[in-house]
C-alpha cells in the first residue's frame, strides 16, 4: 500500500507542477522517476517517453500507466494514472470558474508569457540531459539529424517519427552485426 500511495503522490506531484502539456512534464519526470525515487534509468525514461509519445492519449498519462504497471502492476497503474490526472482535474474546475473572468487582465496575460519561457527552459534542460545518454554514437547523430530536420520542415506526425527512428535503429544495428566476425554489435 506504501508504493501505491507513493505512486499516486509522485504523480500527483508531477501533475500539479508541470504546465503545458507532455513536454514540459519531461524535467518533473527527470526528477520525479529517475533522481529521486530511482524507478526508471535515463534510458528506461526515454524509451517510455517514446512509447507514450506514439501511443493514442496523452502523455503523462501513458507514461504513468507504464510506470506504475512497472512498480505494482495494474494497481500500480491504476494509482499513478489517478494520480496525474487528479492536480488537472481539480485545477480545471478552479479555472473553469475563475480564468474567464481574468483572462484580459494585462498582468494575467504577461503572466503566461513568463510561463512559456520557463517552460522552454526546462525543455531545453532536459533535453541536454537526455543527450547526453541517447548520442552516443555515429548512427544516433545521423538519425538525431534526420529526424530533427524532417519535423522541422514537415508536418510528418510526431509517431511515424518515432517508429521511423527505430527502424533506422533495428537497420543500423543488423547491418553493424553483418559485418562484425562474431555477429555482434559494435
Amino acid at each position: 500500500m506504501r508504493v501505491l500511495l507513493k505512486l499516486f503522490l509522485s504523480f500527483s506531484y508531477i501533475g500539479a507542477f508541470t504546465f503545458g502539456g507532455g513536454y514540459s512534464m519531461l524535467p518533473m519526470f527527470q526528477r520525479v522517476l529517475v533522481e529521486k525515487n530511482k524507478w526508471l534509468t535515463e534510458a528506461e525514461m526515454t524509451d517510455l517517453f517514446s512509447i507514450g509519445q506514439c501511443l493514442p492519449g496523452v502523455i503523462a498519462s501513458n507514461t504513468a500507466v507504464f510506470v506504475g504497471y512497472k512498480q505494482k502492476g495494474v494497481l500500480g497503474s491504476i494509482f499513478a494514472a489517478l494520480g496525474v490526472a487528479f492536480p488537472s482535474v481539480v485545477f480545471i474546475l478552479i479555472i473553469a470558474a475563475f480564468l474567464s473572468n481574468f483572462a484580459d487582465i494585462p498582468v494575467v496575460q504577461r503572466a503566461f508569457i513568463g510561463l512559456r519561457v520557463c517552460v522552454s527552459v526546462l525543455i531545453i534542460n532536459t533535453v541536454v540531459k537526455l543527450w547526453k545518454h541517447s548520442i552516443v554514437n555515429k548512427p544516433a547523430i545521423a538519425i538525431f539529424a534526420v529526424v530533427f530536420l524532417v519535423s522541422v520542415f514537415t508536418s510528418i506526425p510526431v509517431a511515424l517519427l518515432v517508429v521511423a527512428a527505430g527502424a533506422a535503429g533495428i537497420a543500423i544495428s543488423a547491418l553493424k552485426a553483418r559485418k562484425t566476425p562474431e555477429g555482434g554489435v559494435k
